[in-house]
């Protein structure tokens, strides 16, 4: 029997490489077959997504020393692969078949989970770090720079990365939206020859507005609902300073995925004709989950939470979603899942389980401590639900 594991990670808690361990862990307690063990460690742009994608193509990953997200210094990777050798449906996603890709991974140099709880807040973080990484990868002579913006804690427009590569707002040094107001004109000028720059993105909110980046993602990122409107106030005005500044219509505020990760993605196309791919459809064809789903015979997969948001086609559903295609059956486990969301998944998927490996009453501090001995007792008792 093969058993493919396949997790993300679990939020301010485990890894995705972890989960997949601790799964397959559990499996070769629980069952006494013969069985034949596999993994393949999901990402959605956020942690986890330069390391999972560079080892998965055989590349290296090097460090470096960087501005993080509260202007202190981080050690960052930077991933590197030939792309001759990762598969020609990946190539045709990028466009691109020949050369060095660096790939590189915001959430590592501008996570959320790298600032305290207690300082949370996109008005005080920056990107810089990030423009600093895609600088030093253009030095070093990438082809082409990948990156996953997944689980930032900015909402700066990419300023702060746009000033790590040569621009200056106002007349004032590494910027965060709390000097805002004080920026009243754009100079300098981007000096090196950028390679093209692919953005991993799997959201369509425009920059602005209440389906925009401070009203959706702010407050998960510590921005107080009093001060929603001011922000978004102040993002479109200096969102309309840069599209002046660049040359670029005002409707590249409106563009789908422009409101991710705090606008980055915005501040980037405006500046370097970035471009947008489907992050999980880059991911799934890039780790050949297809091919994995195929000759797999139980599914394992999971997150810290499963609810209606995770029902719009991203990582474990995905997957459970090739399972049912596959006529292939699949165990969720996740730390929480919501009723609603198991209801549906059960209902789309009849050969999909789905399981919250966090006991009843206990407290989140404790959940997220306990996760990976909860998970490993989650996939017993799953497997053995299985064989009753």
């Amino acid at each position: 029997m093969h058993i493919l594991a396949a997790f993300d990670k679990f939020k301010d808690s485990i890894s995705a490489q972890t989960a997949c361990e601790v799964a397959l862990s559990a499996v070769e307690k629980a069952m006494s077959e013969s069985i034949e063990l596999s993994q393949a460690p999901l990402t959605d742009g956020g942690e986890g997504f330069c390391r999972i994608l560079t080892h998965a193509a055989a590349g290296k990953i090097e460090t470096h020393i960087v501005s993080g997200p509260l202007g202190e210094t981080v050690e960052a990777p930077i991933g590197w692969i030939n792309l001759e050798d990762i598969s020609s449906a990946v190539q045709a996603l990028l466009g691109k078949s020949r050369g060095r890709l660096a790939i590189i991974e915001m959430a590592s140099v501008a996570g959320l989970e790298q600032v305290p709880k207690a300082k949370r807040n996109p008005k005080n973080c920056t990107s810089y770090g990030t423009g600093e990484l895609i600088k030093i990868a253009s030095c070093e002579g990438a082809s082409a720079i990948l990156l996953g913006i997944g689980g930032s804690a900015t909402s700066d427009l990419g300023i702060g990365a746009l000033e790590a590569l040569g621009i200056r707002f106002g007349k004032k040094d590494r910027i965060t939206p709390a000097q805002w107001r004080e920026i009243q004109s754009i100079t300098g000028k981007i000096e090196l020859e950028y390679p093209s720059i692919f953005i991993a993105c799997d959201v369509d909110n425009p920059l602005l507005g209440k389906q925009g980046a401070a009203y959706v993602y702010g407050p998960q990122k510590g921005l107080p609902e009093h001060e929603l409107a001011m922000f978004d106030f102040q993002a479109a005005r200096l969102a309309s300073m840069i599209c002046d500044y660049f040359n670029q219509p005002q409707t590249l505020k409106d563009y789908p995925g422009s409101g991710a990760a705090g606008g980055i993605g915005f501040g980037l196309k405006a500046a370097l004709n970035a471009k947008f791919v489907a992050g999980f459809e880059l991911v799934y064809t890039w780790l050949n989950l297809a091919e994995k789903v195929a000759n797999a015979d139980l599914i394992l997969t999971g997150e810290g939470k499963f609810d209606s948001s995770s029902l719009s086609g991203k990582g474990p559903y995905a997957l459970a979603s090739a399972a049912h295609a596959a006529s292939k059956p699949c165990i969720l486990l996740a730390g929480k899942v919501d009723a609603g969301a198991a209801r549906q998944l059960s209902d789309r998927f009849p050969l999909c389980r789905s399981y919250s490996i966090t006991p009843e009453g206990c407290p989140l501090p404790k959940a997220l401590r306990l996760a990976p001995k909860n998970l490993h007792s989650a996939t017993i008792r799953a497997l053995l639900d299985r064989d009753s």
